[in-house]
């Protein structure tokens, strides 16, 4: 399961270098196969092939003419493209991804437990800032989340 943040770098070529944390679990769970991809041109999702395959069969319930489905694989289609991890342990990013993302140079990879996300380091620190100067989950926030994930009679 991938968790945490880790600050890194997508090189001039458009390389992410896999942080070192998330290659040991990539080596021994996954592969260097990956389908990478974005839901709204602003995050690069970075799925192993089996976790990303698993979304696949999970569409495969929906019908062909479901409009939520059709535009689901529209969207990852457009961004999406099939990588390979290099021996020094990199992905190639898209060049779509990384011009609509802005991921290059500095960039956080972020666990998001059965892939990861990659964003631009600044942008993404001023998006979780928003108007004040913490990062932080406000209270209706929290409050949010309890509700959504707290047993029913609790």
């Amino acid at each position: 399961m991938f968790r945490g943040n880790h600050p890194t770098r997508v090189d001039e070529k458009g390389r992410l270098k896999m942080p070192a944390d998330y290659k040991r679990e990539v080596d021994e769970l996954y592969g260097p196969q990956f389908y990478i991809t974005s839901l709204d041109g602003k995050r690069a999702k970075v799925y192993p092939l089996k976790s990303w395959e698993a979304i696949e069969l999970s569409l495969q319930k929906l019908s062909p003419m479901d409009p939520v489905r059709r535009k689901f694989l529209d969207v990852t289609n457009y961004y999406g493209q099939m990588a390979e991890m290099d021996a020094q342990g990199r992905l190639l990013i898209p060049q779509l991804l990384r011009d609509s993302a802005t991921v290059k140079g500095e960039v956080n990879v972020l666990g998001q437990q059965d892939h990861l996300e990659v964003v631009n380091a600044v942008l993404f620190e001023a998006e979780l800032k928003g108007a004040g100067t913490v990062i932080e989950l406000t209270e209706s926030e929290l409050a949010s989340f309890a509700a959504k994930t707290m047993p029913q009679g609790l």
